[in-house]
């Protein structure tokens, strides 16, 4: 019981400090969407973006919210979702194309640290992205719930209304934030104490073999996929240095965790909003399975053509 009672006390200033972080980026992006809102830009944008993005079952104003989850973070990319009418169908898509390509600046440059291609990388990020919308845009049923998370105001209120909206908002945004950010670093911490993680590398193997990965990468793949490619990376280069792993077997687990990792925090986060886990969860695991075992049958038909 003192063993987590630690884990809580802690978690609590870095979740304090993540939250104000993660805040400097949110609020003023939302704020500035929800002006560009009430000032007509999102609609003049969305004309020239619908074209595209009716494919994806998305409005076009929808290409801000995941242009800025690709550049910048998941959260932020949240931020913009809330500052828009959208129906659950809609955020769910969107939901699933944000998990499968945020961040790319950064996570591409994590990635080149342990010997993978960022610009291969991130392009499949943004392939699997546009082609798991466009499926789901096919198979998803209609959803006409509004998303639960949206802050929206009339076209003819005043600016001061809108800003007055917005923070209301934004207050019940950060709060839920700091839970969500608080309750995964406990986590976290729990699984590191009582050693958890390294205790499940063993059981892990069959799933291993099923994703097509390494056995010995099992500790890599439950690192990446609970705490992230930034935490799955430092192990990667911990295990490298130490000869536990080669670099190509490095390079193979990472192209599983450019489309499934930090499962916990991404499905929490849209969870927490009303989006399906379930999807989320599975069309990450499709992909991450289709990309690697694809892979592998590639160049064992290219080896077969240089050997013919």
């Amino acid at each position: 019981m003192k063993k987590l009672l630690i884990c809580f006390e802690d978690a609590f200033a870095p979740s304090v400090k993540t939250t104000l972080w993660l805040l400097k980026i949110m609020v003023p992006i939302s704020l500035a969407v929800i002006l560009m809102q009430h000032y007509g830009v999102i609609a003049w944008l969305s004309q020239y973006l619908n074209p595209v993005f009716r494919y994806l079952g998305l409005p076009g104003a929808s290409a801000i919210a995941f242009l800025t989850a690709a550049s910048v973070t998941t959260y932020a990319g949240l931020a913009v979702m809330m500052s828009m009418a959208l129906t659950m169908r809609e955020a769910t898509i969107l939901a699933v194309m944000m998990v499968l390509c945020h961040a790319l600046p950064l996570e591409c440059a994590v990635i080149n640290k342990v010997g993978s291609n960022p610009y291969k990388m991130g392009l499949l990020r943004i392939m699997a992205a546009f082609i798991a919308a466009f499926g789901l845009n096919i198979v998803l049923p209609s959803m006409p719930r509004p998303f639960i998370a949206r802050h929206t105001v009339a076209a003819d209120v005043s600016v001061w209304d809108v800003v007055w909206q917005w923070a209301c908002g934004s207050v019940r945004m950060s709060l839920m934030i700091l839970v969500l950010i608080y309750t995964l670093m406990v986590l976290q911490r729990v699984l590191e104490r009582y050693n958890i993680m390294r205790m499940l590398v063993v059981p892990l193997r069959p799933v291993m073999r099923f994703f097509g990965l390494p056995e010995n990468a099992a500790y890599l793949w439950l690192v990446g996929n609970v705490l992230g490619i930034s935490y799955g990376s430092a192990a990667m280069l911990d295990l490298e240095d130490s000869g536990q792993i080669t670099r190509e077997e490095a390079n193979e687990v990472n192209y599983h965790l450019i489309m499934n990792h930090s499962m916990l925090e991404d499905t929490m986060t849209f969870g927490v909003c009303g989006v399906s886990a379930v999807c989320i969860l599975s069309v990450r695991m499709l992909f991450a399975f289709c990309l690697v075992w694809g892979r592998k049958g590639l160049k064992r038909v290219m080896r077969e053509v240089g050997a013919g």
